[in-house]
């Protein structure tokens, strides 16, 4: 039973996270029809509109599934009932042919032939020692060679010992967290607007996110000296999701804050290496190498299920951080470490990149064009690096919960900007411009158009008349 109480705003977040929690819960099954927004309005006693925008928002998320004339479903891409949530075990449901939402490459582009001979070349050079428990902290190989492209590519500062190979920047991040909570942290400062992944992989370690608000230079430092922590994870070469790059003096700023106050930043850097403008900006790990933990993975480069991540950080941290990695899974698969450094020195690595850097560029003008075409007036900003974009939508196309809801019914998926919120305009709940996290990498430039026509094109857009 939904209990929805409160005024209007209130009543929609209530709503909103009761029937989010009911999925999440598995008291709402996939595939569950849900009842109509007359009828549910009716039972609970609210305005129509008011479920509508219920229904948008969490269709916008993933955990609802809507058709024009069809009703409104529970995803199939969640979690049974007695099952963890499904945000921490649900399969990744993007990438369908009109799917705008961020954060995933093109899974076609993994380059499966070199891979498999670098595999070949692995499995009959490997001696038979090294297919025991491995070093917690990655084979030396591999540890040599990232710290070879990372001080090439990224202007990371690091001996081979600072390197640590994870299961993704997603165990870096929770190893990270495990060791601020042992040193006496609870609590760490995360960008605003940011990436709720942050936030969610912190809990789990036991430390409380401090959202600090990111300006056009990036974190203000001035925000994060006043909350009193002493760590803070951040994007500083493209912020998700607004794409600003750090500037120099907002960079230096924070290395100095980490340094006066003896703290820790952890830098994510996620598609680094995707600049389309000029050569890629610098880590910030740079700048203060014993302050700041580098982490990055091959998930964008190469493919998100191979599960292979680093960091780079001062030696005491990355010590403490293999202990942690010992008792958590005892270390990553050699294999796969191993085929990634021969992939490494053989400079296929740095072939791919250049593929992916080709293709993602062309992707992004793609999507620029299609927005001049099919939605005169859209501002587009971030795009000067990365796999996603800011657009921004002419008044015409608000307010945001309808533009979401009609969106839901053309088949697009895609995410607002206001989910990536802190504040009280998290969800949508001012009303205001339409603005989108769009992404476009894992598209072709034809299904780009397409998503595109179908998102600003439909006489239910949403538009003010």
């Amino acid at each position: 039973m939904l209990v929805v109480g409160g005024g209007g705003r209130g009543r929609g977040r209530a709503l909103q996270g009761a029937l989010r929690e009911a999925v999440r819960a598995g008291r709402l099954g996939a595939g569950t029809q849900l009842p109509s927004s007359r009828e549910l309005a009716a039972d609970l006693g609210v305005s129509r509109g008011l479920v509508t925008d219920a229904y948008a928002q969490l269709t916008a998320e993933g955990y609802l599934t809507s058709r024009q004339g069809a009703g409104t479903w529970v995803a199939h891409t969640r979690q049974e009932a007695g099952q963890r949530p499904a945000a921490v075990f649900a399969a990744d449901d993007r990438g369908g042919p009109d799917d705008l939402r961020p954060g995933l490459p093109d899974l076609a582009l993994f380059p499966r032939a070199a891979w498999s001979a670098a595999h070949r070349r692995v499995m009959t050079s490997l001696p038979h020692r090294a297919f025991g428990y491995p070093d917690p902290r990655g084979l030396p190989e591999l540890r040599a060679a990232l710290a070879a492209l990372l001080g090439r590519r990224r202007g990371v500062a690091a001996d081979p010992d600072q390197v640590m190979v994870t299961a993704g920047v997603a165990q870096a991040h929770t190893l990270i967290g495990l060791v601020l909570h042992a040193r006496g942290q609870r609590a760490t400062a995360v960008e605003d607007p940011g990436s709720p992944e942050h936030t969610a992989l912190l809990a789990a370690t036991g430390l409380t996110a401090v959202p600090v608000p990111v300006d056009a230079e990036g974190l203000s430092v001035t925000a994060l000296a006043a909350t009193g922590v002493r760590s803070a994870v951040v994007t500083p070469c493209h912020q998700f999701p607004s794409g600003v790059a750090y500037s120099a003096a907002r960079r230096a700023a924070l290395a100095g804050w980490a340094r006066d106050c003896g703290g820790v930043v952890v830098e994510d850097d996620y598609d680094g290496d995707f600049r389309y403008d000029r050569q890629p900006v610098g880590a910030l790990q740079g700048l203060a190498p014993g302050h700041v933990v580098y982490t990055g993975s091959a998930s964008k480069s190469l493919a998100p299920g191979l599960r292979l991540g680093w960091l780079v950080g001062p030696p005491d941290l990355v010590a403490e951080a293999a202990e942690r990695k010992r008792t958590m899974d005892l270390g990553h698969s050699v294999i796969e470490q191993a085929v990634l450094a021969d992939f490494l020195a053989s400079g296929a690595y740095d072939r791919q990149l250049r593929r992916c850097q080709r293709l993602y560029r062309a992707r992004r003008d793609a999507l620029v064009a299609a927005l001049a075409e099919h939605a005169p007036g859209a501002e587009v900003s971030g795009i000067a690096a990365g796999l996603h974009a800011i657009v921004s939508l002419p008044d015409r196309y608000g307010p945001e919960p309808r533009f979401l809801a009609a969106a839901a019914r053309a088949g697009v998926a895609v995410r607002p900007l206001s989910d990536y919120l802190a504040g009280p305009s998290r969800g949508g709940d001012d009303g205001g411009r339409v603005r989108l996290v769009v992404g476009y990498a894992h598209l072709t430039p034809e299904a780009i158009a397409r998503a595109v026509r179908l998102l600003v094109h439909r006489p239910a857009a949403g538009r003010r008349t």
